[in-house]
């Protein structure tokens, strides 16, 4: 294993596995399921965690330079003070890398509104498999040539390592309501989730949990969803104050409409956080009585 803290070491890394025919797995935190960090045969394995450093924020272009080994949510908070943020947000974002969420194009709740990594991401110097180094995208709207940068982004290190990332920050929200809403089929609740896009309203983020995971979750976080419900939806409506007031109306009413059973507003900051925190929590719930469970990201129709 290889641990490099500059890109001039990563790339000086990969030239010496180029030049011995080897081949090399990049590495973030461990935190992506779909095994892309996973060596196979006897290849080097190349971390990145140890180059985590926010080299440059630009808050009037809102534009940040980032090492691949900063974390996510590390990011968030660095920038919170300019009243920006990191939109995708992961269910690992506590832990998981930008770089590797560029690996992966990472997705989130929040990216039904947001959208996934490749929205945020504008450049990418990356180290290639021969160990040159090459400059993908630029910061600059509509830049020439191909779009290098969209194949980097999702490609899981078969076509190099970042090592610098340009990101797009996002301006924070004037508002947001965060609404729990529960159900006594699951039914109801998936009938919810057609009816409030078809009142043409697209959250920024909507995730639902039947009881079992529910019940989970509360034993592990207590976030205060309720244990006997056949399936909640955590609902979370952003904007100017009067249409997030319009817009929680209507999911509001769609939802009893629906047979919801109680239609709950986060009251502050806290208590949203306290919401999110039990989705995000799902996995490590789940692991805590099953540690080797499959785990998949199934995509059906709503209808």
């Amino acid at each position: 294993m290889c641990f490099p803290r500059t890109g001039a070491e990563v790339a000086a890394a990969v030239q010496v596995v180029a030049d011995h025919d080897r081949a090399f797995v990049a590495r973030g935190s461990g935190t992506g399921l779909a095994g892309g960090a996973t060596p196979t045969g006897r290849p080097v394995v190349i971390v990145t965690t140890r180059l985590n450093q926010i080299l440059q924020v630009d808050p009037h272009e809102r534009v940040a330079w980032v090492e691949p080994g900063v974390l996510n949510l590390d990011l968030t908070r660095a920038v919170a003070h300019h009243q920006l943020h990191y939109a995708p947000d992961p269910s690992s974002q506590q832990a998981c890398t930008i770089g590797g969420n560029v690996a992966t194009n990472a997705g989130g709740p929040h990216c039904l509104a947001y959208g996934v990594t490749s929205a945020h991401i504008l450049a990418v110097e990356a180290v290639m498999s021969d160990g040159t180094v090459a400059l993908l995208g630029g910061v600059e709207p509509d830049a020439p040539g191909y779009d290098l940068r969209g194949c980097f982004v999702g490609s899981e290190g078969t076509m190099g390592i970042a090592t610098r990332v340009a990101v797009r920050l996002t301006p924070n929200p004037p508002e947001i309501r965060t609404i729990l809403l529960d159900f006594t089929a699951i039914d109801d609740a998936a009938a919810t989730v057609s009816g409030v896009i078809a009142e043409g309203i697209v959250p920024a983020a909507l995730e639902m949990m039947d009881a079992e995971i529910t019940r989970l979750v509360e034993d592990f976080v207590g976030a205060g969803y309720p244990r006997d419900a056949a399936a909640v939806l955590l609902v979370e409506v952003d904007g100017l104050a009067g249409g997030v007031e319009a817009q929680a109306s209507v999911i509001g009413r769609v939802a009893r409409a629906n047979g919801a059973r109680s239609v709950r507003i986060a009251e502050d900051d806290a208590e949203r956080a306290m919401l999110w925190k039990g989705r995000k929590s799902a996995f490590g719930a789940i692991a805590r009585i099953a540690p080797d469970y499959y785990l998949h990201d199934a995509v059906v129709p709503r209808t």
